[in-house]
């Protein structure tokens, strides 16, 4: 955590405690890894380990370089080059490489609610959902061609019936719908008559 914040207690704990559980450094690992193999690819620095400890991602990537570098890879031009000059020591430019880089995975197609926050990444909030943006934009790029890992993206399927053939579809029941086969509930009866005495 940073040193400007003051501990958690009581249900914050608690549920800082039960963010910081659900990270994994296997997944952490692997990201960090399919970052690296990318970043080589094109010939930039990738100068930290891919240890899937909490202190090494946010060691790697709390500054905000490496991720920014590799969006331009993903989306070329993405990220301005002026911007990436140099790595920034200024925590408010880190702060803002981090944002570029989440608004830039949106764009991407990462959905909102995979995306982590600055403070997640910078302040060690929740490392799990900076992990959980990661490899869920290694799918997004696995989807558009480039390297990646993760189960592979549903395509959609699109299909066009013509009114012929949706009429046709109006005369079936689906079965789960239920059907009786024509039979009745004539002549049935359940339980005890009631007798009725005038």
């Amino acid at each position: 955590m940073s040193n400007h914040r003051a501990e958690k207690s009581g249900f914050a704990r608690e549920a800082q405690m039960k963010m910081q559980a659900k990270y994994d450094p296997e997944l952490a690992s692997q990201c960090l890894s399919w970052m690296k193999t990318l970043l080589k690819s094109r010939g930039e620095a990738a100068e930290f380990t891919t240890d899937g400890s909490a202190s090494n991602l946010h060691a790697a990537l709390e500054n905000g370089y490496c991720l920014c570098k590799l969006m331009n890879i993903l989306s070329p031009g993405s990220i301005p080059d002026k911007k990436l000059a140099k790595k920034e020591t200024m925590a408010f430019k880190k702060m803002e490489l981090i944002g570029l880089f989440c608004d830039k995975a949106k764009e991407y197609g990462v959905p909102q609610e995979e995306v982590f926050q600055t403070v997640d990444l910078y302040e060690q909030q929740n490392l799990y959902q900076v992990v959980v943006c990661l490899s869920s934009l290694a799918r997004k790029a696995q989807k558009n061609g480039h390297i990646g890992f993760g189960p592979k993206e549903s395509e959609e399927n699109k299909r066009d019936f013509t009114d012929e053939q949706l009429k046709a579809g109006q005369g079936i029941i689906g079965l789960q719908m239920g059907t009786n086969k024509g039979a009745s509930q004539a002549g049935m009866n359940i339980g005890k008559t009631r007798h009725i005495v005038d």
